[in-house]
C-alpha cells in the first residue's frame, strides 16, 4: 500500500442490512460504494462506529469488507474498522482482513476496559505486528469510555513500524495539535474524526478527515478538503460552516442513527439501523429533514 495515498476524506461506509434478517445487504453495499466514490472520497473506512461494526460478528464483518474490495476494484484505498477487546481476538481479525486485502487496519481502544499505557501499547504491538505489512491507524474514540494521551500515541508511533496513522474523535484540538508535534518529526498521517473540524485539523497539518456525513453529503465534505489543499482558505472556510448545522443537528438523534436517518432523508437506500437502535422519529426526524433541505436549497 502507498501510504501517500492516505490523505483527504475518508468515509466510514454504512452498511446496510436486509430489515428483516438483519444479514448485511451485498446489494445494497454494493451501492453505497459507488454512491460515494463518485461523490469524491478519497477512501472508505469498513466498520467504522456509524458503520455498526460492534453489531456484526468476526464472519459478517470479513464478509462485509470483501463485497466493499470487490465493489471498489482499487479505486480508493480500503480501511478496516475494529474494536477487540480481547488482543488474540483482534490479532485474527487482523490477519482475515488483511488477507481479504484490506488496505489499512484501523483499531479503536477497548471498550469497557480501563486499561494503563503498557496494557494499551501491547494491545496495538501485538495486533500490528501480527500484519507486517498492512498500515495500521490507531482510532481514538472517548466514547468508549477513556482516552489515549499524546505521549502513547506518539511512542506506538515511533516504536510500532507499520503504526502510520491515526483519526482523532476526541474533539479535543489541544491534544490533536500535542499528537501532531510529537510525531512531526515522522510522516505520522492523523486524522480528525469529527465533520465539524475538518477545517481546523487541516490547519493543524493533519492530512485529512474520517466523515460520517459523507455517505450523503460526499461533494460539500470533499470540497473542505480541496479548497484547503488549492490553497483557497477562506473557501475551505466557508464550505465547512456550511455543512456545520447540518451535521450539529444529528446529535439529537441516539448514536449511531442519524447516519443512516440522514442518507433516508436524501434518498438513499441503505435501510434501517440494526437492533437495538431505531430510525428517529417525531422533531429529531423532522429538524434533520429541515436542516439537510435548508442545505439543499443553498447549494
Amino acid at each position: 500500500m502507498d501510504v501517500n495515498k492516505i490523505k483527504g476524506i475518508i468515509v466510514p461506509l454504512v452498511t446496510p442490512v436486509n430489515d428483516t434478517t438483519e444479514d448485511i445487504d451485498d446489494g445494497r453495499l454494493r451501492q453505497q460504494v459507488d454512491h460515494v466514490i463518485a461523490g469524491g472520497v478519497h477512501g472508505i473506512l469498513a466498520f467504522g462506529s456509524n458503520s455498526e461494526f460492534y453489531m456484526f460478528d468476526d464472519d459478517e464483518l470479513i464478509h462485509g469488507l470483501e463485497v466493499i474490495l470487490d465493489q471498489n476494484q482499487h479505486r480508493v484505498p480500503i480501511f478496516f474498522g475494529m474494536g477487540p477487546i480481547r488482543t488474540r481476538r483482534g490479532v485474527r481479525l487482523a490477519q482475515r482482513a488483511a488477507k481479504a486485502g484490506a488496505d489499512v487496519i484501523s483499531i479503536l481502544q477497548p471498550m469497557f476496559l480501563k486499561p494503563t499505557d503498557e496494557e494499551l501499547f501491547l494491545h496495538y504491538k501485538t495486533i500490528a505486528d501480527s500484519v507486517p505489512d498492512t498500515p495500521v491507524f490507531v482510532y481514538h474514540n472517548p466514547r468508549v469510555g477513556y482516552r489515549l494521551s499524546a505521549e502513547l500515541i506518539s511512542k506506538m508511533a515511533h516504536e510500532i513500524p507499520n503504526v502510520i496513522g491515526m483519526k482523532d474523535s476526541s474533539g479535543d484540538m489541544t491534544l490533536l495539535s500535542e499528537i501532531i508535534r510529537l510525531t512531526e518529526d515522522i510522516d505520522f498521517r492523523t486524522f480528525t474524526g469529527k465533520d465539524t473540524l475538518i477545517y481546523l485539523g487541516l490547519c493543524l497539518g493533519t492530512y485529512g478527515s474520517v466523515c460520517s456525513t459523507a455517505n450523503a453529503l460526499a461533494p460539500l465534505i470533499v470540497s473542505i478538503y480541496d479548497k484547503f489543499e488549492n490553497g483557497d482558505y477562506r473557501g475551505s472556510r466557508a464550505a465547512q460552516f456550511k455543512l456545520n448545522p447540518a451535521r450539529l443537528v444529528q446529535n439529537e438523534a441516539s448514536f449511531p442513527v442519524a447516519t443512516k436517518d440522514m442518507c433516508r432523508i436524501l434518498g438513499l437506500d441503505v435501510g434501517k439501523p440494526v437492533l437495538p437502535n431505531l430510525p428517529s422519529e417525531g422533531k429529531v426526524y423532522e429538524d434533520m429533514k429541515a436542516q439537510l433541505q435548508k442545505l439543499q436549497e443553498h447549494e
